[in-house]
């Protein structure tokens, strides 16, 4: 008996996934004037605690926002030990971080990212200091029904505007694919196996897997990215941190010795935009991507039992790169999603202790 049931928009027969039919991936009701306020702050680089930083630093608009780095930056002082993951549709997801170790909401993950030491390094009791000094903060504020800048307001504003950054205009959603992508998507679906994991409109389980990625040396060999991790490890509960020497994912939730070294499936929205590819960017092209898994994965003992070899012709593997980059869609690079404007200055305040702000 043939075995069927549906997993997130996927149906799956026997053991073999077969991928929903692509849809437009729909706009995330916001609060408008929020996410204004939040898109200022994206570019902001006060809201760090040296102010070297902008979310946009390594979050940026024309490449979907990402960094375009193997290895994304980090806090002065330090660099970070992951890639910069892409925003696109980043409010439909469950859980956030290439581990997933961020799970309630993106005013969580906003947080996480502004008062960690290793990334923004701010303290939000200052944070909130200076946008009570910046008049257009305490402007955009009132228009979006908040008193005062807050840190509460500050953190929704944010998820507010991370919720606007949607696809929109791929091939995949608009019918207009050529013909070696559409021959790709059969390859997708079928020989490539590639649904298994990559399934609904945003082409992700949302579920952790070893694919046997090999680490990035970098990590270790760089003192600063060296410096990020062993916090990371000493924050996580990660044993023997000083010492280790891989990069153990979505391990740090379970601490289950068969989850080391997997982390969430990525979305394939905005390929085109987004290399270089996996957690630590280790993988710089799509050819190179369709030969890592065209081999069957890399070479891990816990790697995921459904990666075998696959066999492919050279005119398949073109075929599936044609598919892979009709999932991307139009620039981010608009006035939509870009404070255009350089107002981040302000004076500073005369004897500001005597001074309601």
């Amino acid at each position: 008996m043939i075995r069927t049931l549906t997993v997130m928009g996927a149906l799956l027969v026997g053991t073999t996934a077969l991928a929903q039919d692509s849809v437009p991936i729909p706009p995330m009701d916001v609060n408008a004037a929020r996410a204004e306020l939040g898109k200022r702050m994206f570019y902001d680089t006060r809201l760090s605690g040296d102010t070297g930083l902008a979310c946009a630093s390594c979050h940026s608009p024309e490449m979907a926002f990402t960094d375009g780095e193997a290895l994304s930056q980090a806090y002065t002082g330090a660099a970070h030990f992951r890639n910069a993951p892409t925003l696109a549709n980043v409010g439909y997801r469950a859980a956030w971080m290439h581990d997933g170790r961020l799970g309630t909401n993106l005013n969580d993950v906003a947080r996480e990212m502004i008062t960690e030491t290793y990334l923004m390094n701010m303290d939000m009791r200052i944070m909130q200091e200076r946008m009570k000094q910046d008049p257009k903060y305490v402007e955009m504020f009132a228009a979006a029904g908040m008193s005062e800048p807050s840190n509460g307001g500050a953190r929704n504003a944010l998820m507010d505007f991370m919720k606007t950054i949607v696809s929109r205009g791929a091939p995949v959603d608009t019918g207009e694919m050529s013909e070696a992508a559409l021959r790709g998507q059969a390859i997708f679906e079928g020989k490539g196996n590639c649904a298994s994991c990559h399934i609904g409109p945003r082409y992700t389980d949302d579920a952790p897997h070893n694919t046997g990625v090999a680490d990035n040396p970098e990590i270790w060999a760089d003192p600063e990215r060296h410096s990020a991790f062993v916090t990371y490890g000493k924050f996580m509960g990660i044993e023997n941190y000083m010492n280790l020497r891989e990069d153990l994912g979505a391990y740090i939730r379970t601490h289950r010795p068969e989850t080391k070294r997997s982390f969430l499936t990525p979305t394939l929205r905005e390929l085109t935009w987004t290399a270089p590819y996996m957690h630590n960017g280790m993988i710089a092209t799509l050819e190179e991507v369709v030969d890592f898994y065209d081999a069957g994965g890399g070479d891990d003992p816990l790697k995921d039992a459904a990666l075998q070899p696959l066999g492919l012709e050279m005119s398949e593997k073109s075929d599936l790169v044609a598919y892979l980059k009709a999932l991307s869609g139009e620039s981010f690079d608009t006035d939509a999603y870009v404070w255009r404007a350089d107002d981040f200055d302000y004076a500073v305040i005369e004897d500001w202790r005597n001074v309601n702000n």
